[in-house]
């Protein structure tokens, strides 16, 4: 059976001196950032994922946002290279802890750069942005990985936001979702829906037709509710303030095979 498996890490005490690029800084509350953060993972936990802690990065602000580090596709693993030289230090203790998982463990090399968040999987395509933190030399060896095992991955240009999956992600029949103010063209994606607020592009598939999402998205989740959908709010406001959302803040390990 597949896994049901989430990779998370604690918030850093220096989380409020996180990047922030297409927004204005705003105070970031600690102590409710970890509340928010415990309240995502046990979310997770109520809906059957079982989540595997990663070593704390204190040094690294911006180490929550763990879905950066990585790129999953199918058993296989490529660390990631991010676009923030600050940020590069997150990804060790990722790649010890999913060699231990038993993934076959890929690396993105220099000159390459490469978010995990510029990343959308939809089925066997794969989605990549082109933008602030990912390069095309990364793009290049993101193709170079997956596409031998049977992925198709479709470059997007990503200007109006810090990554692909900061504008869209999709809902489990494989419509991409999207605020379009911040989406610099829809036409790459085979069906999308344009949604009314900037958090509702973002959802975490939990199965069974389940959408882990942002509680700043409530007129989205109603839209949701209405096709059919079970939406699983959460509150991530202190996340929100460094252009984190529900996908950042875990990375989703469906296809481990014992």
């Amino acid at each position: 059976m597949p896994s049901r498996k989430a990779l998370i890490r604690r918030p850093s005490p220096r989380l409020a001196e996180g990047l922030v690029t297409h927004v204005e800084r705003r105070p970031v509350d600690p102590e409710l950032a970890l509340a928010q953060w415990e309240t995502y993972t046990g979310a997770l936990r109520e809906h059957g994922w079982e989540t595997v802690e990663v070593a704390p990065a204190d040094d690294c602000p911006d180490g929550v946002f763990i879905e950066d580090t990585v790129v999953m596709f199918r058993n296989v693993a490529l660390i990631a290279r991010p676009g923030a030289e600050s940020r590069r230090p997150e990804t060790s203790a990722v790649e010890e802890m999913l060699a231990r998982l038993g993934c076959s463990v890929n690396w993105v090399w220099g000159p390459g750069t490469l978010d995990g968040g510029d990343v959308l999987k939809v089925g066997d395509t794969i989605y990549v942005g082109r933008g602030g933190r990912t390069n095309a030399d990364g793009v290049q060896q993101l193709r170079a990985a997956f596409e031998p095992l049977g992925a198709r991955v479709v470059a997007v240009p990503v200007s109006k936001v810090l990554h692909l999956k900061s504008a869209v992600t999709a809902l489990p029949d494989s419509t991409v979702i999207g605020y379009p103010p911040l989406v610099d063209s829809f036409s790459h994606f085979p069906r999308h829906l344009q949604v009314p607020e900037e958090s509702g592009a973002h959802v975490v598939l939990l199965g069974g037709g389940k959408l882990l999402m942002a509680a700043s998205a409530p007129k989205t989740a109603e839209l949701f509710a209405d096709l059919g959908y079970e939406p699983v709010p959460v509150n991530i406001s202190e996340f929100e303030k460094l252009e984190g959302c529900v996908t950042c803040l875990s990375v989703r390990l469906r296809d481990l095979y014992a």
